[in-house]
């Protein structure tokens, strides 16, 4: 058995990977198809049925979706991205905040670091931009309830705010850094981001970031 065969077998979501990769890169069925020499009714097929077809149709969307075999087949899941060697070509390029805030804009998953009682704390949230700032939705009483108050008028806890994007198959990827206060917002102030935090729950603390410092590096090929 080949690597590829053996990493079809307990994988699923298959489709769901084809229509993430397509609408990552902006690309139609057709437009995949041409690049996998298939037909675009087929490709649509995939995207909607559950099954996973053979080990060359596997490598050719892989390739057509510039991903690899093993992420369009949902293996390694649970371990960190971007293992291995970087690019031989690869440039590290200072991204200016106007580009930094165009790439994070789309709202997304992000990651928010502030000084914890137990020192430094980094947790995932989902995230919308609304207003020119970054907002995302909590738990009363959680970490980033009590942690992120002063409890003195005026005073303001600044934290940190990171989004990147990794494409492991092209050993590219870009990071900003959105650095400001933190303001608890009533919910109905704040209810017009429409951000839905993916851990579910009763999430009712809006927390907004005003930016005060924004930066960002891109890593790719010449």
């Amino acid at each position: 058995m080949t690597r590829e065969d053996a990493l079809m077998t307990g994988t699923g979501d298959f489709g769901r990977r084809i229509s993430y990769h397509r609408h990552r890169l902006g690309l139609t069925p057709g437009q995949v198809a041409d690049r996998a020499d298939m037909s675009a009714g087929y490709v649509q097929h995939l995207e909607g049925h559950l099954g996973t077809p053979d080990t060359g149709t596997v490598t050719r969307l892989a390739a057509a979706l510039e991903t690899t075999v093993e992420d369009l087949l949902g293996g390694g899941r649970d371990r960190p991205p971007g293992p291995g060697s970087g690019a031989a070509d690869a440039v590290l390029e200072v991204l200016d905040p106007e580009e930094c805030l165009r790439l994070v804009a789309p709202g997304g998953i992000g990651r928010v670091a502030f000084n914890g009682p137990e020192g430094p704390t980094v947790l995932p949230v989902n995230y919308k931009v609304h207003d020119g700032a970054i907002v995302f939705r909590t738990a009363h009483g959680g970490p980033m309830d009590q942690d992120l108050r002063t409890g003195a008028e005026g005073v303001e806890i600044k934290i940190g705010f990171q989004v990147d994007r990794i494409d492991e198959a092209r050993r590219e990827g870009w990071s900003v850094l959105v650095q400001g206060p933190a303001h608890h917002v009533p919910e109905d102030e704040a209810v017009q981001a429409d951000v839905t935090p993916w851990a579910g729950g009763e999430r009712r603390l809006y927390i907004r970031i005003i930016p005060h410092r924004i930066t960002g590096r891109r890593i790719h090929g010449l």
